[in-house]
């Protein structure tokens, strides 16, 4: 981190402000504004002594320990004659600026910022001739030379309420982490849309053709277009919850209604509804390692969990799917060790290629065989992280995929007290 000064040191202590370093260079005895020392204080130090821990970038910062070069945003201070005294790695890093040649310059000139419109930001705000009563400028989007793009904001410390700038306080982030949530976000919408509007147009069209011409079709054919429609409506239902789950994940807010649950009955009802909707009986194989511990989670989320976790070892699997249930001791978010039950389901597909093993729990994420919203395994993995537990991938014995998840027992706080 790189700091300076255009005033002495000890006439910026008498007048109140910090000492961030001194860089005798940029001073002019012009800028120099004297100061009349109370009787028996010590003589200010000269300008040409530089002071060791202001040369290392302490300064007002030593007393907090803070190095300005350890902050995540880049920091920029100017005087209050707009000379920048602060210009720290990571604002060096963002403006690919080098942060030497800005100390010491007007901060028009080390950060010559325009807004989206092309117009020049210091000659807008003016932050050191405008109304005395504003305290700084709100973070927005702003261009540097050549279009680069930088989130700025800006802090006014004064001398005393509606007094004159003493400070200005610059904060810059790179707008890399923003393009990515809004990109998220984008594609969270056109999913949605292209997943609604398949299912909407066919209940649409039963409905409107029901309706128009119920008189001409026999019973048979109603009751298949109705079907349909309840289909395609259920298939909307499932999205819906999807898109709640994800909010739920996201911000924190997802509940677990702890119950016992019994997990082998509930491997099992997912394997005889999968049978009956045409799946050979013989291309499951279940194993349950018993005794298992007692198991207090959310049934409806279980559910959720295996029924993905099923759905994708079909779908997207060959030959036989394995699901193995054992209890098992896993290191808690904590450090600790916990006893847990584990079910792994293992299909013997061509499994997931490894480089994309990384992503398989992201958003969006689809294997080779495309179809899905792609937010399943989102949200298993949200839901399995929600009760505490692990969840993970691999390849199988066979080749195939082999996902494993992890849950604590989970009891509530009066059975284990």
């Amino acid at each position: 981190m790189t700091v300076g000064t255009n005033s002495s040191p000890g006439a910026a202590k008498a007048a109140g402000a910090p000492v961030l370093a001194t860089v005798p260079q940029l001073a002019a005895p012009a800028a120099r504004v004297p100061v009349q020392q109370p009787q028996g204080a010590p003589a200010p130090p000269s300008q040409a002594r530089s002071a060791p821990e202001d040369a290392d970038g302490h300064g007002e910062y030593a007393a907090l320990g803070i190095d300005p070069d350890d902050l995540p945003d880049g920091l920029v201070i100017a005087d209050a004659t707009g000379r920048v005294i602060c210009f720290n790695s990571a604002a060096a890093r963002i403006t690919a600026l080098v942060a030497g040649e800005a100390l010491g310059l007007g901060i028009e000139r080390a950060l010559p910022l325009e807004d989206l419109e092309g117009r020049r930001w210091w000659a807008l705000t003016d932050p050191y001739g405008g109304l005395a009563t504003r305290r700084g400028q709100p973070e927005r989007n702003l261009l540097l030379p050549g279009g680069r793009e930088v989130l700025v904001s800006a802090r006014y410390v004064r001398t005393h309420p509606k007094g004159p700038v003493r400070r200005l306080v610059i904060t810059l982030r790179g707008t890399e982490a923003r393009r990515r949530t809004e990109r998220s976000h984008a594609e969270l919408i056109a999913t949605v849309a292209h997943e609604l509007r398949s299912p909407l147009t066919s209940v649409k069209g039963f409905t409107a053709t029901l309706l128009a011409k119920w008189e001409r079709f026999t019973d048979d054919q109603k009751r298949l277009m109705l079907e349909t429609v309840d289909a395609d409506a259920n298939r909307v239902t499932r999205l819906i919850a999807e898109l709640l789950d994800i909010s739920r994940i996201d911000s924190g807010r997802l509940e677990v209604r702890r119950q016992p649950v019994d997990i082998s009955t509930a491997v099992g009802r997912h394997v005889q509804a999968l049978t009956a909707n045409g799946q050979a009986p013989e291309r499951f194989l279940v194993s349950v390692s018993r005794p298992l511990p007692d198991l207090w989670a959310d049934p409806d989320k279980i559910d959720q969990i295996l029924g993905n976790l099923l759905e994708n070892a079909v779908r997207h699997g060959e030959g036989t799917v394995t699901i193995d249930v054992t209890s098992t001791s896993f290191a808690n978010a904590a450090g600790k060790t916990e006893k847990g039950t584990a079910v792994t389901v293992t299909d013997e597909g061509p499994g997931i290629p490894e480089e994309s093993m990384k992503r398989v729990f992201t958003r969006f994420w689809r294997g080779s065989k495309r179809g899905g919203t792609g937010l399943g395994l989102y949200i298993v993995k949200g839901i399995v992280e929600a009760h505490g537990g692990t969840i993970t991938v691999g390849r199988g014995p066979g080749g195939g995929a082999e996902f494993r998840f992890i849950l604590p027992v989970g009891a509530p706080a009066y059975l284990t007290q």
